[in-house]
């Protein structure tokens, strides 16, 4: 039988940074069957796609490898003929130099729907994010999208640079790095002003970006010594010189910092993202993950009068057991609920339910003390496998039968060589629990492990005192433990570290 034919969408991927993806970019992700991506599309987005579904690299390098444009053609007729979802990826817009129109023409030769899905491009959004607004009142009442790398098979340029140079408004060019004197010059000898101000922007978006404000005449010679590389947009025009005035990406109080992020893979994006957005450079070092316990075997808390859930996993994890017993959060009603921590009260609440207790500090020691005030007869505990007992044996030691349910485990994730390396290099490491610090001093081979060749280490940070104690016991003295014993208590005890 012949399969009817798919839809291809040829999406935008934004200019680098994942926040500024579409919606609907985002949905098509998380759905297609197909994705055929170039590879300038932000870092780590594919994590979100279906685990089935199939990721074919596309990318183009300039002076390396790269499919030619006809073979990525062919592969988006063949999967779209065979009726599947195919998820055309471009970094930036599809339809500006992103080669989109001319997809979309053999799509719709060969009979295949289509659809675009625009994106924010990246002449626009890198000198945003540098300070350097594109038009502006008095300065600049046009902007031209110029590329900075014709077609090599041309006898000559298309560009028209007497036009060009007498454009009244910004040219903002895209690629083209390695051509920057020839685009110069033609521009100088076109009548542009030699001295007016341009931009070099690299990496725009992300949050290693570089910006270097010179002028026309000195674009190639400053990218020379400053060592830009692609990807990289150039800026000519009278509006670079506000750069100085309006930067703000360089003012966010993590700026530049290199930050890695030992917390559990499908945990790690949250803090990665908060991080980010304060300037931080993160790498994700997921040297825990953890797995659920039983997790079909019913639970019923009827019959007890204290729930302690120790974790935000044990929060996440405890409703599927009560699913699993034909309940659901009603069978809390009459139960004092007590979380460890502001973290895992925030996990109970986004499922309806308000602890009841929370301490101060987020160690079972701080729980226990405010418990020790309150008369409980038989008490409920949910927790991780390796979890310490000091709740379990604390209770039990004032009369209260206690129960204790394991929900999760957590076991070491494998690191490779890479992020190992990446580890060594950051200058700060987040720790967000005592088995984070435990496996990844396992990965590493020992404290010694995290050292660089001239004996110095990245500032340690920990999320509160059992993973300080932990780093304690394994030699190594945290550089600063976070007040509020949660992820955004541990953020605050970053920037807390950054400014000192």
């Amino acid at each position: 039988m012949k399969a009817t034919p798919g839809t291809v969408y040829l999406v935008g991927a934004g200019p680098g940074d994942p926040g500024l993806m579409t919606v609907r970019a985002m949905e098509l992700l998380a759905s297609a069957d197909v994705i055929v991506h170039d590879r300038l599309i932000p870092p780590g987005i594919l994590n979100l796609a279906r685990s089935d579904a199939l990721i074919i690299n596309v990318g183009k390098e300039g002076g390396g490898p790269s499919t030619p444009q006809e073979r990525i053609e062919e592969i988006l007729v063949e999967h779209g003929s065979a009726g599947r979802s195919v998820l055309r990826l471009k970094g930036g817009d599809p339809f500006v130099f992103g080669r989109g129109g001319e997809e979309a023409l053999t799509l719709r030769a060969a009979g295949i729907h289509f659809e675009v899905i625009p994106g924010v491009t990246a002449g626009v959004a890198a000198p945003a994010t540098a300070g350097i607004p594109v038009t502006q009142r008095g300065m600049a009442s046009a902007v031209a999208l110029v590329t900075g790398h014709e077609d090599p098979s041309k006898g000559e340029t298309s560009l028209d640079y007497p036009a060009l140079a007498q454009f009244p408004g910004t040219l903002v060019l895209y690629m083209g790095v390695r051509r920057l004197g020839a685009i110069a010059d033609s521009l100088i000898a076109a009548g542009r002003p030699a001295d007016q101000p341009a931009a070099l922007i690299e990496r725009g978006t992300l949050p290693d970006q570089r910006t270097v404000v010179t002028t026309l005449e000195e674009l190639a010679a400053t990218a020379e010594r400053e060592g830009i590389k692609a990807p990289a947009i150039t800026l000519v025009g009278d509006v670079a010189a506000l750069q100085s005035s309006l930067a703000w990406q360089e003012q966010r109080p993590l700026n530049g910092i290199r930050i890695a992020v030992t917390r559990a893979r499908a945990q790690a994006g949250s803090l990665s993202r908060k991080l980010s957005s304060l300037g931080a450079l993160t790498v994700e070092v997921p040297a825990i993950r953890t797995e659920p316990v039983d997790a079909d075997k019913p639970l019923d808390p009827r019959g007890f009068d204290l729930l302690c859930v120790t974790s935000t996993n044990s929060a996440r994890l405890l409703f599927g057991r009560l699913a699993a017993a034909g309940l659901d959060a009603r069978a809390l009603s009459g139960l004092t609920v007590a979380a460890i921590g502001p973290g895992t009260a925030r996990e109970l609440a986004a499922r309806g339910i308000t602890a009841d207790i929370v301490p101060a500090r987020s160690i079972s020691d701080a729980l226990l003390d405010v418990l020790k005030k309150r008369s409980f007869k038989r008490a409920l505990l949910v927790q991780a496998e390796s979890g310490r007992d000091t709740l379990a044996s604390g209770l039990s030691s004032l009369g209260v039968e206690v129960e204790t349910t394991v929900l999760y485990r957590t076991i070491a994730e494998p690191l490779d060589s890479t992020r190992i390396t990446a580890t060594r290099e950051a200058d700060v490491i987040t720790f967000t629990s005592a088995s984070t610090v435990r496996f990844l001093l396992e990965a590493v081979g020992g404290a010694a492990g995290i050292s660089r060749e001239d004996g110095s280490r990245p500032k340690l940070i920990s999320i509160g005192p059992n993973t300080s104690n932990e780093l304690r016991v394994n030699g190594l003295e945290p550089d600063l433990e976070a007040t509020d014993h949660d992820i955004d208590g541990l953020v605050a005890a970053v920037v807390l570290n950054a400014g000192r």
